[in-house]
């Protein structure tokens, strides 16, 4: 099923409702919302486009979680600070989401300026996706471009209900998403691999569910290792294991045996006797040797350099979650590892999900040697598990 695209939406001199995805780390200040502001530089090419055809655009955005209040500390115009800096020219703001100012500001605009409105989570209404909300958003604007991959698994008043009442489009950062993807799951060129990581097994059931049939490997790593490890008969010290999805990671090993996945789990892992940044004492074991009161921090070197090997023999990777405790540096070298190795391999699709992923892509410096790298963590994740996202949904075929 075909949506309707950005270029096939009349926005000439039109008044333009866009809604993008700005929920950066303010609480980091002007510094954090600098180094974490892929969500900003991602929307870009949709803005500028709109610049270009002389549009009057309007910016919508949500920040952190101020549930229906207004919260000082949660306001936008910092980040439109940012963005003005990234685009290269003002873009103004103001400290309301609806009302007379806005309308006021809105009639104002000259074509190709930029209006940045205030946090829509200040409004009640947004999560709700109130109808009444969403009809004074469209009473401003001419019609609305949903820009905001990492929230289109929420149905609210900006990425719902506010296509109710304007003619709509997706943004060319929600087409690149859906594309990228959408290839990915549908016509993947072989081999396909599906590299998983990140702290929990529960996090990833649908999506295992969703690729496993397809892939030719599968790779675990980060803490949803562990759970395999440990249904596998392995002793895995004081690490957390989900005793509830110890069954269900039997019947994926099973499932990928009887379908000719080949499953890759760690041999050896990185462990500390505390789950901390700088624990007392660090070693690397064999899978079978980790003793009680130790924790599995990351994989092995030599396990991250298997992996990579492995890969080398793919044409498709789909990536989430990092393989070790990556936000703590010490036990940031798997990821690194295997990160290096997808980023270095050339005829290859590489889709990294959102969330901590991204964040260690970006981190890494390795954005721009991906593919795609997805800029919605749960978004990303129910696409992937074959969910519709009622932000797509709602906007109109073609």
């Amino acid at each position: 099923m075909s949506k309707r695209r950005l270029d096939q939406l009349d926005v000439a001199g039109k008044k333009v409702l866009v809604r993008v995805d700005f929920n950066v780390p303010i609480d980091q200040g002007i510094e954090g919302i600098a180094l974490y502001d892929q969500r900003l530089r991602a929307t870009l090419p949709t803005i500028q486009y709109l610049i270009d055809q002389g549009s009057k655009i309007v910016l919508c955005s949500h920040l952190g979680r101020p549930n229906g209040e207004v919260v000082e500390e949660l306001r936008l115009e910092p980040v439109g600070d940012r963005l003005a800096l990234l685009l290269g020219q003002p873009v103004k703001s103001v400290p309301e989401i609806t009302g007379p100012l806005v309308a006021d500001t809105v009639s104002q605009l000259s074509p190709g300026e930029v209006l940045l409105l205030e946090n829509l989570r200040f409004h009640p209404g947004e999560e709700k996706n109130d109808g009444v909300f969403a009809s004074e958003l469209a009473d401003i604007v001419d019609c609305f471009v949903n820009d905001a991959f990492a929230v289109c698994h929420r149905a609210h008043a900006s990425t719902d209900g506010i296509t109710k009442y304007l003619p709509s489009a997706m943004g060319l950062l929600v087409q690149r998403e859906v594309e990228s993807m959408g290839q990915a799951l549908e016509s993947p060129e072989k081999p396909l691999a599906a590299l998983m990581g990140g702290a929990k097994v529960s996090d990833k059931i649908l999506l295992l569910d969703n690729l496993l049939e397809d892939l030719d490997h599968l790779f675990i790593g980060g803490g949803m290792c562990v759970t395999f490890l440990n249904a596998l008969g392995y002793l895995t010290g004081d690490s957390r294991v989900e005793e509830d999805r110890l069954e269900f990671a039997r019947q994926i090993m099973a499932r990928a045996e009887a379908g000719k996945t080949e499953v890759h789990l760690p041999d050896y892992v990185v462990i500390a006797n505390e789950f901390a940044a700088e624990p007392g004492k660090t070693d690397v074991m064999h899978v079978g040797d980790v003793p009680d009161g130790w924790y599995i921090m990351d994989i092995a070197p030599s396990s991250a350099e298997d992996f990579a090997g492995a890969l080398k023999k793919c044409k498709t990777i789909i990536w989430n979650g990092p393989m070790g405790v990556f936000e703590m540096p010490k036990f940031s070298q798997g990821t690194r590892t295997v990160a290096e190795a997808i980023s270095d391999l050339s005829g290859v699709t590489t889709v990294v999900g959102g969330g901590s992923t991204a964040e260690a892509v970006e981190e890494l410096g390795l954005m721009d040697k991906m593919t795609h790298v997805s800029t919605g963590g749960g978004a990303s994740l129910e696409f992937l598990e074959g969910k519709e996202l009622p932000g797509i949904a709602a906007l109109p075929d073609v």
